[in-house]
Formats: structure tokens, C-alpha cells, sequence
């Protein structure tokens, strides 16, 4: 498939949900309810630290969410159905980020907490995004 029949193949609205999940699931990762004070710890992040910038990471992480699904949308294709999708995102999440993450994470000394934290978010988030691309197909 050419990258124009790739573009015209994609459901939008799909992408759109599927960038805007990452901030759902991200919301409740970091919570208290769930990491928040092992991450920070473990990323040595304050409260105070957390408030700076609060617009840029925002808007920035939206783009990259939005990208990262887009991507996606176009490496599933418009057979893709749910099982597909959570199946590529899982392999995707796992294989290519979360052992990306974990290489660099070996080098700079972080710790296994913090890659199992920011990494399993990251799992989650592809499976998620993949399931809805899928679901709108």
C-alpha cells in the first residue's frame, strides 16, 4: 500500500480517541490511586517540579500521542479488527518501547521500578490505542 491510499484509509475520529486515551490512562497511572508516589519517587520528580510547564508537556505529549496513533492506525491498515489491534499493541508497547526504554534505562543507572512504571504505561496505552483503531474499523 502507498503512503496516499495509507492516509485516505484512516478512520480520524478513530486516531483521535485513540490519542486522547493515552491521557485517560495516563491520568489514572500516575494518580495516587495508582503510581504517583513510586514514580516520583523513583524519577526523583516533586510536586513542585510537576507544576512547571504544565501547558508544554501537555500540548507536546497530545502530539505525540496523536502521532504515535496515527502511526499505528497506519502500520494496522484498514483490516485491522480489535483483536488485531490490542494484539499489535501489546507487541508493539512491549517489544519496541518498553525494551527500548529499558536499554536506555540500563545505561543511565534508572531503576527496574521506573521502567516497569513508565513502561507498563506505555504497554496499556498501544494495547488501548490498537483496540480502538481496530473497534473503528
Amino acid at each position: 500500500m502507498d503512503m496516499s491510499t495509507a492516509f485516505a484509509s484512516l478512520n480520524w475520529i478513530a486516531v483521535i480517541i485513540a490519542a486522547l486515551s493515552t491521557f485517560m490512562i495516563g491520568g489514572a497511572w500516575y494518580s495516587p490511586l495508582m503510581f504517583s508516589k513510586k514514580w516520583m519517587k523513583e524519577a526523583k520528580i516533586s510536586e513542585d517540579d510537576l507544576k512547571e510547564g504544565q501547558a508544554k508537556v501537555f500540548g507536546l505529549s497530545f502530539i505525540f500521542s496523536f502521532i504515535a496513533a496515527l502511526v499505528l492506525a497506519m502500520f494496522l491498515g484498514p483490516e485491522a479488527d480489535i483483536l488485531f489491534g490490542l494484539t499489535a499493541g501489546f507487541m508493539i508497547g512491549f517489544a519496541w518501547v518498553l525494551l527500548s526504554m529499558g536499554t536506555t534505562y540500563l545505561f543511565e543507572r534508572k531503576s527496574f521500578t521506573l521502567l516497569a512504571i513508565n513502561g507498563g504505561y506505555h504497554v496499556v496505552s498501544f494495547m488501548v490505542m490498537g483496540t480502538i483503531i481496530g473497534l473503528f474499523n
